[in-house]
């Protein structure tokens, strides 16, 4: 018996014409275009937008550009904030050594961008970030008329002081805490502003006038370290010391290991005069 032949199956490519259950247009695919139109349907390709170039360039004239401004003025603050320092250093030196020729007080340098200052039992650690930032609009001097006269200065490059036991380094103990001092934003017109603990005692924090200068970099490393210096040891309670780990031990952490007090961080700066 000869076998029927089987009739072709049809596909209906009748569009939605408002008859419920009707078949639908297939839905184009792709993502949106670049000025926010609809895709194209596939095998319909479109030219390319004319100024996608210029899109580019006026993004990399008005952000990179001011990026890599940001970045060399904050390269140059560090450099200056170093050489404060080590100044600072000497002049600290000179005065302690006939006192107590005991007490230490050190600089360290050990990369482009970061460097200590040892005195006593405290450690301060001065680190430069290599990318450049921007905040919330509430944030800071973001909401200040100086920052929105120009899209630039929302941008800031950063370097922040962090104060650890100086016996934390020394002896490697990697689970001894460090306690962010302060933290300096530079701009793209070289000024800066200062945000920080409320052991910083920081003035008045207007950035429109606040250019660097070395007086003022010297007054962020004294107030650094006399936070610091101010910021005492405090023993743990017995309770927390009666157990001691084989890892700890081995690890060469000690049982009545101190710590820092902490600071209170002063998380909002009065700003209200210079809105």
């Amino acid at each position: 018996m000869a076998r029927k032949k089987k009739e072709p199956v049809l596909i209906d490519t009748q569009t939605d014409d408002g008859t419920p259950g009707a078949p639908q247009a297939p839905a184009t695919t792709g993502s949106t275009n670049t000025d926010n139109a609809a895709p194209n349907a596939a095998g319909e390709p479109a030219d390319a937008p004319a100024d996608r170039l210029d899109q580019i360039f006026e993004g990399l004239k008005q952000k990179s550009s001011a990026k890599q401004s940001i970045y060399r003025n904050t390269m140059s603050t560090f450099d200056l904030l170093r050489k404060v320092t080590q100044e600072l250093v000497v002049e600290l030196s000179r005065k302690i050594t006939p006192v107590d020729s005991t007490v230490i007080i050190e600089y360290r340098p050990i990369n482009d961008m970061e460097f200590h200052i040892r005195f006593s039992g405290d450690l301060l650690v001065f680190v430069m970030h290599s990318n450049i930032v921007t905040f919330p609009e509430d944030y800071g001097p973001m909401p200040t008329k100086y920052v929105e006269a120009d899209f630039r200065r929302r941008f800031f490059g950063h370097i922040m002081a962090y104060n650890f036991m100086a016996d934390s380094i020394k002896y490697q103990r990697m689970n001894d805490p460090g306690y962010l001092v302060g933290r300096l934003l530079i701009n793209i017109d070289n000024h800066y502003f200062l945000e920080g603990v409320q052991q910083l005692e920081l003035p008045d924090n207007d950035m429109s006038d606040n250019v660097v200068t070395a007086e003022g970099m010297k007054l962020f490393v004294e107030s650094a370290m006399i936070a610091a210096v101010n910021n005492d040891l405090i023993a743990p309670p017995l309770d927390d010391i009666q157990k001691i780990s084989v890892k700890q031990k081995l690890e060469n952490q000690q049982v009545s290991r101190p710590s820092k007090v902490g600071f209170s961080f002063s998380h909002e700066q009065q700003l209200h005069h210079i809105l």
